[in-house]
């Protein structure tokens, strides 16, 4: 997503919030696409991306993209668990753990594998823009602090380990918590 809103930037110059976010969800449908088809054999057919709707999912596994602009992904996907009743859900990201503070801005950050959602909002703040770089946004964690969702958070490019993390097995990664 990052890419695709550099380059817009780099051509055009300023690009309104929404269309910022339009680019977003446009990568999070494809890239939920891809997920659904990695795990076919478990996953619902549909991906689901208009929350308005509620829809019967027969399967272990539904996979959800980003819906509209000023809704990041994390809140969406804290929705569907109101939606669905769900307490816990796993946000593949591209860093392997919360960390105390930025480790590209601060080196001798260290990483957090466990963490209430209380401490977690202290680190990530109450404001989400578009392109916020934090593991989990936080108007999301919110929501998700008033539902008593958990969140595991890890990079969602090591499948070895997401497999951990889906079995209950100890996995590279943050759980914030109630």
């Amino acid at each position: 997503m990052r890419k695709y809103r550099d380059a817009a930037m780099q051509v055009h110059g300023k690009i309104s919030n929404a269309d910022l976010d339009w680019l977003g969800i446009h990568a999070t449908r494809l890239n939920a696409q891809l997920v659904r088809t990695i795990f076919i054999d478990i996953a619902d057919p549909r991906i689901i991306k208009h929350y308005e709707i509620i829809l019967k999912i027969d399967k272990p596994v539904a996979i959800a993209a980003g819906w509209k602009p000023g809704w990041s992904t994390d809140y969406c996907a804290v929705t569907l668990c109101q939606d669905y009743g769900i307490k816990e859900m796993i946000n593949m990201s591209n860093v392997d753990k919360v960390y105390e503070k930025d480790p590209k801005q601060f080196p001798d950050a260290k990483p957090i594998e466990k963490i209430s959602w209380a401490d977690y909002r202290r680190i990530s703040g109450d404001e989400w823009t578009p392109g916020l770089n934090l593991p989990f946004d936080p108007i999301a964690s919110k929501l998700a602090q008033e539902l008593g969702v958990t969140v595991k958070i890890l990079n969602g490019k090591n499948l070895d380990n997401l497999e951990k993390a889906l079995d209950e097995k100890p996995f590279i990664g943050s759980t914030i918590s109630p």
